[in-house]
């Protein structure tokens, strides 16, 4: 999955889930990244977000599909939270609706 569908996925959503109050920046290392905020996205933002959940591609694209628990991957290391950690906590609603 590259990171246009990512974000156009994620756009889907945003829209049911009737957005974000702040901004979420997905970053995917050598992969580019994601920016969210509202019900609008944007693929390789070098905005500044509320909230930076660094995370493989690979792993982000499991916990979209349902394959990855959040919680089990931040305990496990394989995604990691900048800022403001209520964002992360919120995310769960959307990553659903993927």
């Amino acid at each position: 999955m590259d990171n246009e569908t990512i974000a156009t996925r994620m756009k889907s959503a945003l829209e049911q889930a009737g957005g974000l109050d702040k901004s979420v920046k997905f970053d995917f290392g050598g992969d580019g990244s994601v920016y969210a905020h509202g019900t609008e996205t944007e693929v390789g933002s070098d905005k500044e977000a509320d909230c930076t959940i660094s995370v493989d591609k690979d792993d982000f694209i499991a916990l979209a599909e349902g394959n990855l628990d959040p919680m089990m991957a931040f305990m496990s290391g394989k995604l990691k939270v900048a800022g403001d950690m209520s964002v992360a906590m919120g995310l769960q609603s959307i990553f659903s609706n993927m």
